[in-house]
Parts: C-alpha cells; sequence; structure tokens
C-alpha cells in the first residue's frame, strides 16, 4: 500500500514538473474538486489563505481561479467568495457565463459574430415567406418594447432565433439555444442604467436590426451579412469599453483638473 500511495506522488509530481505556476496551482485546486477535498457548494479558502497554503503571489492565485472559472468548476460570487459549482454543471459548454467576467460576454459576442453574420447572409438566400413575415412582426414588436418603455430583451433574442431558423440549417437555431443563457445573461447588465458598472443601452438597436431584416427581405445576402456584422460589432465594442471602465483605476476629479 505505502509502495502504491508513493506511486501516486510521484506520478503527480512529474504532471507538475515544467508547468508554471499558474497551471501548477490550477491543476491542484483542480484535483481538490475531482477528489471531493472540496465539494460542491462550498466556498474556497480566502486569496490571502491560498496564498499561503501555495507560497505564491496573490497574481498567481487569481489566474490559477480565473482558469478553473473559464472550465466552470469554479464560479464567483460578488462580496461572498469563490465556489465550486454544481458537479453537474462542470464541463457543461457556457456553464461558465458570468456577469462578474465581462471578459465572457466577450468571448460570447465573438462566438456570435462569427456564426450569426453567415446566419443572416443563408437567411436572406433561403427564408420562407412564413419565416420572413415572422422576422418581420418580431422586429416590429422589439421597436414597440422601445416606444413603451419595455424590455426588449425576450423580442430581441426571438428575432435572432427566427433568422437562425430561416437558414434551413438546423445547427445555427440549435448553437443560438444553448448559448441564450448567456445571451440574456448579458442583457442584465443593462439593468440599473446609469450606475457604475452597468452597461449602457444601444440607442441604435432598432436602426440596426432594420439595416439586417431590410437586407433579408431583399434577399440581399452581402449586405445582411454585413448589417449583423455591424450590430455584434457594436455591442462588442460596448462590452470591451465596459471591461477597461471596471478594471480601469478611478481617474482625476475635474477640480483635480484645474477646471
Amino acid at each position: 500500500m505505502r509502495d502504491l500511495i508513493e506511486q501516486d506522488v510521484d506520478s503527480e509530481l512529474a504532471v507538475l514538473v515544467g508547468q508554471s505556476l499558474v497551471d501548477q496551482i490550477a491543476t491542484s485546486l483542480r484535483r481538490d474538486v475531482e477528489r471531493g477535498t472540496v465539494k460542491p457548494g462550498d466556498k474556497l479558502p480566502s486569496e490571502n489563505e491560498l496564498t499561503r497554503l501555495h507560497s505564491v503571489s496573490r497574481a498567481v492565485i487569481r489566474e490559477a481561479v480565473a482558469v478553473l472559472r473559464s472550465e466552470g468548476i469554479l464560479e464567483a460570487r460578488r462580496g461572498v467568495g469563490v465556489f465550486v459549482t454544481d458537479a453537474e454543471q462542470q464541463g457543461v459548454p457556457f456553464s461558465g457565463l458570468s456577469l462578474e467576467r465581462i471578459s465572457s460576454v466577450i468571448e460570447l459576442l465573438e462566438l456570435r459574430a462569427a456564426c450569426e453574420t453567415e446566419a443572416a447572409a443563408l437567411a436572406a438566400g433561403r427564408r420562407s415567406p412564413a419565416q420572413l413575415e415572422t422576422i418581420l412582426n418580431l422586429h416590429r414588436k422589439v421597436g414597440e418594447n422601445l416606444e413603451n418603455g419595455l424590455s426588449t430583451r425576450d423580442a430581441d433574442f426571438a428575432l435572432h432565433m427566427a433568422i437562425a431558423e430561416a437558414t434551413q440549417n438546423r445547427r445555427f437555431p440549435e448553437l443560438l439555444r444553448l448559448i441564450k443563457p448567456g445571451i440574456i445573461m448579458s442583457r442584465d447588465l443593462q439593468q440599473g442604467r446609469g450606475q457604475p458598472g452597468t452597461l449602457t443601452p444601444n440607442l441604435h438597436l432598432q436602426e440596426e436590426h432594420a439595416k439586417i431584416v431590410h437586407a433579408i427581405f431583399a434577399g440581399k445576402a452581402a449586405e445582411a451579412r454585413e448589417a449583423m456584422r455591424a450590430h455584434l460589432e457594436g455591442s462588442l465594442s460596448r462590452y470591451k469599453m465596459l471591461l477597461i471602465e471596471r478594471v480601469s483605476p478611478p481617474g482625476p476629479t475635474h477640480s483635480e483638473l484645474g477646471g
């Protein structure tokens, strides 16, 4: 038995050799979860304690935790700490999305830009009359919600889904269904508008959608592709600005600038 334990230790050390400090700590924490040393729902030790336990800097701990968060193994809860996620969610695609990580929303938008631009082009050439009617009705619904000060979240998603279905390729709507939690989550960043750390609403949403819808209606694939790309890249740019605001130190006040 002692020989077996020593062999296990030796094999673990062999895996760690050559890894960066971040990878080593991430591997160690991952094994703690896999072995049940820390269980789903358990809170990780504080950053300071992990720094002491592993004899590394706080920056290394942060990076290692970020790796496991991106894998969906850990989740951060603002003002509370970092917790082990439910075992059923670990490894599930897109389960690591979090409002605490604007970068995860940016990753999702980059994926959408790659897929939905082509979906718009295919929809322009393949949409049926019934699908076109659905797209037009949903576009109108988004506009009505905007005029009445209502949330556009569900109607907006439904419009993008209708365009995906109009490709006549079931994989496009399947992808949107898979990433729907992240799309809906990103809309939640617009709640509390005007407050620090929230996303400024897209004031040109209806205009951007109109260009996409009109190109699909006219059967112009290239124009539909470019209109969708402009729409999603605009969103991507806004989230990047929000990320910069969240990580940048406070700037000088107006009085400090001599104004």
